[in-house]
Order: C-alpha cells, then sequence, then structure tokens
C-alpha cells in the first residue's frame, strides 16, 4: 500500500510545479534570450494613443475641419490691388489739320498705375476703394497739356437688401465649418473610444491565449508522465498495449493543441502590435495578464445617462442637423428676389506735373458720384423653393437618423449591460466547475496510481480539466470584452485611463 500512495505523493509534486510553471503566460525563456519586461494595459492603450494608424488618420481629418473655419472666415479678408500697363498707338502717316501733323501719323503713348482694396462685410456689401495715376503723350500740337497727368480716387459700395442680405446669412459658412470643427471633434473622441476598446479586447485575448497555451503545455505535460507511467506498467505486466496506444494518443492530442495554442498566441500578439505599434512585429511582447478587480453591479439608468451625455455619435449627428437647419434657413432666404442697391464717389484731377496731378485730386474741383439699384426675379422661383424644400427634408431626415441613433444606443448599453452581468455570473459558475474538474482528476488519477482505473478514464478527466480551465479563462476574457463595451459606450474609458482627447478650435 506505501507504493500507490508514494506514486500519488510523486504525481502531486509534479503537477504543483506543472500548475506553479503553467501560472505565468510566457512560454520558457530561450537561454542567452532577454525577458521583455511585463507590459499593461494601461501602457498598451498609452502606445495606442500615440501610435495607433487610425487614430492619427482622424487627427488629421480634424485639422483638415480646422482649416475650413480659416477658408470661411477669408472670405471677408480685405484683397489687395496693384495694376499698371503702358501703351503705345502709332496711326499711319497722313497730313491731317484736325490732328496737327503734317509729316507722320498721329502717336500717343499712355502709363498707368493703379492700387485698390476691397473687402466683403458681414452685412453682404462689397466695400472698394481705388487710386490712379495717368500719364498721356501725344505728338499733336492741339493738345492744351502734354504730357497730361491724371490723378483720381474712387469709393464704392454695393449692397443687397434682399437675397444675400444680412449677417446670419454671410456668416452662415463659417458657423457651418465651426459646427465641422464640432463633429470631427465628436469622431475623434469617437475613434479614441473604439481604439481603446480594441486594445482592451487584443489585450486579454492575448492573456487568453497565452493562459490557454499554458493549459495545453501542462496537459501534455501529464500526458507525456501517463505514457511513461504505462510504458513502466506494460514492462511489469500491469499495463496492456492497449493503455499505452491510449497514452500515445493522448500525447499526440495534447501536442496538436499545444501547436494550436502557439498559433492562437502569435496571432493575438500580432493584432495587439498592429494596435499599439507601427510594424514592430519582430520586437517581443511582455507577459500580460488578467486584472484581478472585482466587477461591480451594473445599472441601465446610470450607463444609459452616462451614454447620452459622452456619446460622441449622438453628439456629432446633432451638430449635423444644426448644419442643415444653416442650409434650411439659407435655401429659404434664396427665394427671395435679388435687389442691389450701389454707390460711387470719384475725384479726379488732370494737371501737367505728376506731383500736381497727385495732390489736386483732392481739391474737389473735379468729382463724379453715381447710384443704381438692379431687381432681378426668377420667375416663378421653381429651383429655389425645391431646394428648400430639399434642405427642409435633410434636416428632417437627420433628426430621425439621431432619433435611431438613440434607440441603438439603449439597445446596446441594454445588451452590454447583461452581458456583464450574464459573463460575470458565467465566470464564477466557470470557476467552481473547474475546482470540480481538478478534483475530479485528481482522485481519477489517484484511482490509476491505486490500479482501479484505465488510462483512458484518466485521459477523459485530464480532457474535463483541461476544457474547464480553457472555459474558466474564456469566461474571464468575455467578462473583460463586455466590461470593455460598456465603457466604451458609457464614455467612462476616458477618465478611467487619464486620457484627455485634444479638441481643435
Amino acid at each position: 500500500m506505501n507504493c500507490p500512495r508514494s506514486a500519488f505523493a510523486a504525481f502531486l509534486f509534479v503537477l504543483l510545479a506543472a500548475v506553479s510553471t503553467a501560472q505565468t503566460s510566457e512560454p520558457a525563456a530561450t537561454p542567452g534570450a532577454t525577458k521583455a519586461p511585463p507590459l499593461t494595459l494601461e501602457e498598451c492603450v498609452a502606445r495606442a494613443l500615440n501610435r495607433n494608424f487610425d487614430l492619427q488618420i482622424q487627427r488629421l481629418t480634424t485639422s483638415q475641419a480646422k482649416d475650413s473655419v480659416i477658408i470661411a472666415e477669408s472670405d471677408f479678408d480685405p484683397t489687395l490691388e496693384l495694376t499698371g500697363s503702358a501703351s503705345t498707338n502709332q496711326q499711319p502717316a497722313a497730313v491731317s489739320s484736325i490732328d496737327g501733323v503734317t509729316s507722320a501719323g498721329l502717336r500717343q503713348k499712355g502709363q498707368d498705375l493703379r492700387a485698390g482694396v476691397s473687402q466683403r462685410i458681414s452685412s453682404g456689401a462689397t466695400v472698394s476703394a481705388s487710386t490712379s495715376l495717368d500719364r498721356s503723350e501725344s505728338n499733336s500740337r492741339n493738345l492744351f497739356l502734354n504730357p497730361a497727368y491724371n490723378g483720381d480716387f474712387s469709393l464704392s459700395v454695393r449692397q443687397p437688401l434682399l437675397r444675400g442680405a444680412g449677417g446670419e446669412f454671410n456668416r452662415s459658412a463659417i458657423r457651418r465649418a465651426e459646427l465641422g470643427v464640432d463633429r470631427a471633434n465628436y469622431d475623434l473622441k469617437g475613434s479614441v473610444l473604439s481604439v481603446v476598446r480594441a486594445v482592451e479586447v487584443a489585450y486579454y485575448n492575448l492573456a487568453f491565449a497565452r493562459e490557454q497555451r499554458a493549459v495545453r503545455t501542462l496537459s501534455l505535460q501529464l500526458a507525456q508522465q501517463l505514457l511513461e507511467e504505462n510504458r513502466t506498467r506494460r514492462q511489469t505486466g500491469v499495463a496492456t498495449n492497449l493503455d499505452v496506444l491510449q497514452a500515445e494518443v493522448g500525447v499526440a492530442n495534447a501536442r496538436r493543441n499545444v501547436i494550436l495554442a502557439e498559433q492562437a498566441a502569435n496571432d493575438r500578439e500580432d493584432a495587439l502590435i498592429q494596435l499599439i505599434g507601427q510594424f514592430e512585429f519582430d520586437q517581443p511582447l511582455g507577459t500580460v495578464s488578467f486584472t484581478d478587480a472585482p466587477v461591480g453591479n451594473v445599472s441601465f439608468d446610470y450607463s444609459y445617462k452616462l451614454a447620452r451625455d459622452n456619446q460622441p455619435a449622438l453628439a456629432s449627428a446633432a451638430a449635423s442637423i444644426r448644419q442643415l437647419e444653416i442650409d434650411a434657413r439659407n435655401a429659404k432666404r434664396n427665394q427671395m428676389p435679388t435687389l442691389d442697391v450701389g454707390a460711387a464717389l470719384g475725384l479726379n484731377s488732370r494737371e501737367a506735373k505728376l506731383g500736381d496731378a497727385a495732390s489736386e485730386t483732392w481739391s474737389g474741383d473735379g468729382y463724379s458720384w453715381q447710384v443704381d439699384f438692379a431687381l432681378r426675379v426668377p420667375w416663378g422661383a421653381r429651383e429655389e423653393k425645391a431646394r428648400y424644400r430639399q434642405a427642409v427634408t435633410s434636416v428632417t431626415r437627420e433628426e430621425a437618423r439621431l432619433k435611431q441613433l438613440d434607440q441603438d444606443l439603449v439597445v446596446d448599453v441594454r445588451a452590454a449591460v447583461r452581458a456583464v452581468e450574464t459573463n460575470r455570473e458565467s465566470a464564477t459558475i466557470s470557476a467552481l466547475a473547474t475546482e470540480l474538474s481538478q478534483k475530479q482528476y485528481e482522485l481519477e488519477r489517484a484511482r490509476f496510481n491505486a490500479g482501479l482505473s484505465t488510462s483512458r478514464r484518466v485521459l477523459e478527466a485530464q480532457d474535463d480539466l483541461e476544457n474547464a480551465r480553457v472555459s474558466q479563462l474564456q469566461s474571464q476574457v468575455n467578462l473583460q470584452v463586455a466590461l470593455s463595451e460598456l465603457q466604451r459606450l458609457e464614455g467612462s474609458s476616458l477618465p478611467r485611463y487619464k486620457i484627455q482627447v485634444e479638441e481643435f478650435r
């Protein structure tokens, strides 16, 4: 009776040693190799915020939206203009008493230099001011001033009174662009929340894959131990060739499971690196682990309130409605006729010297003025009315989409809360199932050592224990994934990792 007890004690020692080895999520280190430091979930999230391609693309998109505001504001920037010209006009040779030329044709030369500035203001008016100096010269003897210098200054204003008038209408493009920046900021926040959730899921999946690999490795060690014992028993006549064959098949199946687990772990490593790095697949990832923090109770009312307040998709849809409302107001105003009024005042001078022409322009001796209006009424305004109907329909459509998003949010939060509650209970139950399978396996192994069981029943108990451990790991992953999805919907993952999403203004 001492031999079975000694064998059982030896088995327990091997089992505890194997379990201790399997608790680490890493395979045995290669001699001489440098072991990667532990990799925390917080570090993965921080790396993703700095290096994730999706976030980099979204930040560039948000920066473009900011430039759209500058483009809209530049419509009210002043425009400076400077033009100059020089010309010569030579008439054919003729004898003309009118032109005062007897031997050569009339020749006229001129130079012109003009500077001006114009600006559109928020009322819709365009204000322009310009000044010029001209020089003209001719070979005619009938001119009083030759050469002659002309100076002038003009100021004009053109203001729409109906269509195109008003500060709200003319600054609507700026307001629309500002709302576009708000939407881009919301989209960036949504991308950050999605990336954080993706990193959490990838991290937990990697932890599961490595833990599963450790479980499979432990099962392989136990199967190899059983095979060696059966071979020894066969030599003593206690076991048969069938027992050895069953143990060999068990080792083969365990080895196959280890190979598949190794493949899954490598795939999960690549998936995590894809989120937190840029082409860094040759760098090993450190040890990862599940969080030990208990998951408390969750409430739909509390989570839904957070989601309504923090969900970027809802805020972006509301900003889109405000943009479309601006378009609808503009389309309504564009149904009005076009009525523009204008006024212009000019001062001019004509002197024999350049300096005199420049100074005498402001004397007021030479002047001109003009007022005008223009009225345009499209017959029936069919196009404008159709565009207004389209704009109103767009607002109604986006309002319906916002309600749909809200309803989808209700469903998603309800499902996320249920998933957390269900997986929390499932994790508790799977832990009990693993404990039961562990005890059943130990009992069956002890029975086998005592000669009261077969290797087939030991392998079955070992498979049950392995499946229970994997199931427990999967339930832990499912719980963490469900919690990550709920926190993404709530927006609470941002304060959890102390993330401040930059906003472009």
